[in-house]
């Protein structure tokens, strides 16, 4: 969608380079959240006409698709590392520090550093949006208002809520802990430190707003079908068929749905169980987002697989721009790209047991050997179908995933299981069914077991996805190791440092 919106003939690209100047300031900035607004002259302009809200807030997803961001780093990059989901040669030496917690490491240091700036410098961004929509309200036609504005609250939640879970402890761990800054305005002041309860009770303020917002969204409506955009019969897809580019792929963006995903993982990370499970069966109930066929997932035809259940995402991040540096850098043919050792890849997906049918590890994974070395399961997840730079040679985007269906299952199976274990198993059991896993998980009374299932599942469904750490945070729980090695919990792994220029800034 992100390549359509570039076709608007309208858009003022001087008006949205200086709009997101603010990119570059933060990198050279003495403390960390003391912005300054450059667009101050742009913005008049730029926030005079609709389709300029929307070129905003379409610059503001650009900005978040970065490698440095959820283009890599967030998604396959950083986040697994910290998960131990890849294996690394003793040369490989910057993401080999980052899966020992060498937080000291200067990659690491300089890799973290960017996420933080990053995700403010996109906060920021949806400041600005937030602070002219209401006083240009009148310019919008539809429900284009809300839909920008309810964009804007969302986005500006969904980042501040993974500063939270990379840089302060968790709720389960400490919820009067110092959390982060809470930045709700653009201004050149500074922010000041929430906690870590007042910061979720800020996020969860702008994504209930948000969900109030977006219950026009177009992705609402009986006729908006989820499928892949390749197939034009408009009984099975019609996610393009919007005269407005803005308004159509919506699962490209935090539509309704996918902000009641987020709402259903902050609730669960405040431990709310009851909410949580509200706004995950919301997503269910909808009967939106079908199961990805077996005969999509593993097509023998490459140019027709679909590796990463394109139907199931209830909001991803559209990459076309890293395509080939997946292929050529950080999945690439050999052991120096990110990838599993054969012992590793057989026992996060039990080969012995649900791996013999698990479609999860036949087409996630390709088992392969250079000469001199033993074998290794390559991670084809990200995979351009077939390996080619152009757009049109695919089923479906090239996209990181950010919300998954399955994840609203898990999310419901974890929030059911204290008052109905039967029930939490079978939310649980229907994403193993969906994965070609014909055996039932039987009923256990014994909490600890369905803990342990639950999360063997989400590490064989979200690898190289980066949501699989924020799990063992949320639960305080120790990682688990490639072969079953356990890395005691502990804050000192969870808890990422602030940039030392916010050490100072913050009282930290």
């Amino acid at each position: 969608m992100i390549k359509d919106i570039l076709k608007y003939k309208n858009m003022n690209k001087k008006l949205l380079i200086g709009l997101f100047l603010l990119t570059g300031l933060l990198s050279s900035c003495k403390k960390w959240l003391e912005l300054q607004p450059e667009s101050e002259i742009a913005a008049p302009v730029l926030f005079s006409t609709e389709n300029g809200f929307m070129d905003a807030i379409n610059g503001i997803y650009n900005r978040a698709n970065v490698s440095e961001l959820y283009g890599a780093e967030l998604t396959f990059g950083t986040m697994e590392a910290l998960a131990q989901n890849y294996s690394m040669r003793e040369d490989q030496q910057d993401y080999r520090q980052t899966t020992l917690y060498n937080y000291k490491h200067g990659r690491f240091i300089e890799r973290k550093d960017k996420i933080w700036a990053g995700l403010y410098s996109a906060i920021v961004n949806c400041n600005l949006v937030l602070k002219n929509v209401d006083e240009k309200k009148n310019i919008f036609t539809g429900a284009n208002y809300e839909i920008v504005k309810g964009e804007a609250l969302a986005l500006r939640a969904y980042f501040h809520f993974d500063l939270l879970r990379l840089f302060a402890p968790s709720y389960l761990s400490n919820p009067t802990a110092q959390g982060i800054p809470y930045a709700s305005r653009y201004t050149k002041d500074p922010t000041p430190m929430s906690n870590v309860s007042e910061t979720i009770a800020l996020i969860l303020k702008d994504l209930e707003e948000a969900k109030r917002l977006l219950t026009s969204d177009p992705i609402r409506s009986a006729g908006y079908k989820v499928g892949y955009p390749t197939v034009t019969d408009t009984t099975i897809t019609t996610e393009l068929n919007s005269a407005s580019l803005f308004l159509q792929n919506r699962r490209h963006r935090l539509n309704y749905y996918a902000v009641c995903g987020t709402l259903a993982r902050v609730y669960l990370y405040k431990n709310d169980k009851a909410n949580a499970l509200v706004n995950a069966k919301e997503v269910i109930d909808a009967k939106k987002f079908p199961w990805t066929l077996s005969t999509d997932f593993g097509a023998f035809d490459e140019a027709k697989k679909d590796r990463i259940l394109y139907k199931e995402l209830v909001f991803g991040w559209y990459i076309p721009g890293m395509a080939k540096d997946v292929k050529d850098w950080w999945f690439r043919t050999g052991t120096y790209g990110f990838h599993l050792i054969e012992d590793a890849a057989d026992f996060i997906y039990e080969k012995q047991t649900a791996g013999s049918m698990d479609s999860r590890y036949k087409y996630f994974l390709s088992k392969n050997s250079v000469q001199g070395n033993s074998p290794f399961f390559e991670i084809l997840k990200y995979r351009r179908n077939p390996l080619s730079e152009t757009a049109t040679a695919n089923l479906h985007y090239l996209m990181a995933p950010a919300i998954r269906f399955s994840e609203m299952y898990y999310i419901a199976a974890e929030a059911t299981y204290p008052t109905d274990p039967a029930k939490a198993y079978d939310y649980l059991n229907q994403v193993r069914s969906a994965r070609d896993i014909g055996d039932k998980l039987p009923v256990s009374n014994q909490q600890e077991d369905f803990l342990k299932e639950l999360i063997k599942d989400v590490r064989k469904e979200t690898i190289a996805e980066g949501q699989l750490f924020y799990m063992y945070k949320r639960l305080n729980r120790g990682i688990v190791g490639q072969t079953g090695t356990i890395i005691p919990a502990s804050n000192n792994i969870f808890v990422l440092p602030l940039p030392n220029d916010e050490l100072v800034y913050g009282g930290r």
